[in-house]
């Protein structure tokens, strides 16, 4: 396990483009100043855009910025600046090496997670499920306060209270995967597929209709992705405004219910209502560093030690 060195007043944060290109400029605009005002300077990549509408370069173009900003030892950390779609068909043109040799924290979450993900699986990298710059801005302030002190090298404990539903009690410990469902699903039978053995699994989603989770759902425990689990968080799973005939909380119910019908014959702890997602609340967590789940006090964190 390689933990990057905490960042300090006056490091240098890359921004990079590892997805989709940018929607809303007022939105990144506004988190950089935050970042600013936190006492960090920051760095754009060098990307120069792209003719698919839904990537912010091309693929070489993307992989290429990501991997000069890791190069550059005058920069402490990355963090994206936004999920979307892309990671995926870059990640044959990174050297995963690079984590090993100039360990830095990598910032993001939704599309994010196949990076994430990966380099804790390739390199043994910690690294950080938390917003992006188009969602920093409009974060909660709870969002915005732990994500800064986890940046300055706080280990965060999360005693989280009635907000969090316990559909199977317990305790766990394991180190912490996950993010997004979709992304997640997608990995499967490629070359950047990972274990979950004794691991603490954290999933949201946005947008997607409930048969789609559900098909994604009983796609993993088919897997044989749930078997070997010590414990599941799940966090938001929001309509995302699409006009889906359920509401939020009935998505998140359905969600629940269904995950205890595939997990019927295991015994670890299921959370609900974790504040991990595309919403306001998006509480930043380590990827990959050993964490615990304590049902009967309702406290998510990690061991210190």
């Amino acid at each position: 396990m390689l933990f990057p060195p905490p960042l300090r007043p006056g490091d240098t944060i890359g921004i990079f483009s590892p997805a989709g290109p940018v929607r809303d400029p007022k939105k990144v605009d506004k988190s950089l100043c935050l970042l600013r005002e936190a006492g960090f300077e920051v760095v754009t990549g060098t990307r120069t855009g792209c003719d698919v509408e839904y990537l912010a370069a091309s693929d070489e173009q993307r992989a290429a910025e990501l991997t000069e900003l890791w190069n550059d030892p005058t920069i402490h950390a990355l963090i994206a600046v936004r999920g979307g779609y892309g990671c995926l068909r870059m990640m044959d043109r990174l050297d995963w090496n690079l984590a090993a040799r100039h360990p830095k924290l990598l910032i993001g979450f939704s599309d994010l997670t196949a990076l994430l993900n990966t380099l804790y699986a390739r390199s043994g990298l910690i690294s950080v499920h938390g917003p992006v710059l188009s969602t920093l801005s409009t974060s909660s302030e709870q969002t915005r306060r732990h994500f800064l002190a986890l940046l300055s090298g706080e280990i965060p404990i999360y005693e989280l209270g009635r907000q969090i539903n316990i559909q199977r009690p317990g305790k766990a410990q394991g180190p912490v995967l996950g993010g997004n469902l979709t992304t997640l699903v997608h990995l499967l039978a490629t070359p950047w597929d990972f274990s979950w053995d004794g691991a603490i699994l954290v999933l949201e989603d946005t947008g997607e209709e409930l048969y789609r989770i559900d098909r994604m759902l009983t796609q993993l425990q088919l897997a044989g992705k749930f078997e070997r689990l010590n414990g599941l968080i799940l966090g938001d799973f929001d309509r995302a405004g699409r006009g889906n005939p359920v509401s939020d909380r009935e998505l998140a119910l359905a969600v629940s219910r269904r995950v205890l019908e595939l997990t019927t014959h295991l015994d670890f702890p299921i959370w609900q209502s974790f504040p991990v997602g595309h919403g306001a609340d998006n509480l930043p967590f380590f990827i990959g560093m050993n964490g615990f789940m304590d049902s009967s006090n309702i406290i998510f964190g990690y061991n210190k030690a």
